[in-house]
């Protein structure tokens, strides 16, 4: 079985092992909806390569005291990210007033309460994947902290700033540009990052070419 495919399974079957609120597990029952599965296929997944902290159908309050699912969110340590699939079809068209209103004022009012939200559009996942992988990487790096292990040398530390803040796999040559240093140093510290689980080899099996951070 591919390794998204096995990846996914156990996911979802986790968050139903896992759940209590009957709302939410039917819900899980039912499956996701086909834009979620696309963007979790083609967009999360090749980005990130796992599915910790996300969670699917995730229920909300309202300030009416309602109930809202969310299609996904991403929450490391209590944070509070909001991933939304955006249709394109009758039903995205065709949206009435008051349904548009209502969009809007749930935007609002989860905003309000603290929530980053990351709408995709649905025909982004087809057309551009590669770019809405670059806007899951952003968004994500919302939720890191700005800081980095104090047992990082500065060299190290450096390392994983710039990573952070390009948000795509760097190579040694342009790693050892930043930091002034030749590319062979620039190599071992991207080895010594990978040996911490802090980096992880991008491109490159009997060598590798580039780098990118472990979220």
């Amino acid at each position: 079985m591919p390794r998204f495919e096995q990846q996914y399974l156990d996911w979802m079957q986790d968050n139903l092992e896992n759940e209590t609120n009957p709302r939410r597990l039917e819900l899980l029952h039912k499956g996701l909806g086909h834009g979620t599965q696309e963007f979790l296929r083609h967009v999360w997944f090749p980005a990130v390569g796992h599915f910790n902290h996300l969670h699917p159908e995730w229920e909300v309050r309202d300030f009416s005291n309602g109930y809202r699912y969310l299609d996904l969110a991403y929450m490391p340590g209590g944070a509070k990210g909001g991933i939304e699939i955006q249709g394109y079809g009758p039903h995205a068209r065709d949206l009435d007033v008051r349904r548009f209103k209502d969009l809007c004022r749930r935007h609002c009012l989860l905003s309000l309460d603290g929530w980053t939200f990351l709408p995709i559009a649905y025909p982004s996942i087809v057309d551009e994947p590669k770019q809405c992988q670059q806007l899951v990487l952003a968004f994500i790096g919302k939720f890191i902290a700005s800081d980095v292990p104090s047992t990082l040398s500065w060299l190290e530390a450096e390392t994983v700033r710039f990573a952070r803040r390009l948000l795509r796999p760097i190579s040694p040559l342009e790693l050892a540009s930043h930091l002034r240093v030749s590319d062979r140093q620039a190599r071992r510290i991207l080895h010594e990052l990978v040996k911490l689980q802090i980096m992880d080899i991008a491109s490159g099996q009997l060598r590798a070419r580039t780098y990118k951070l472990r979220f």
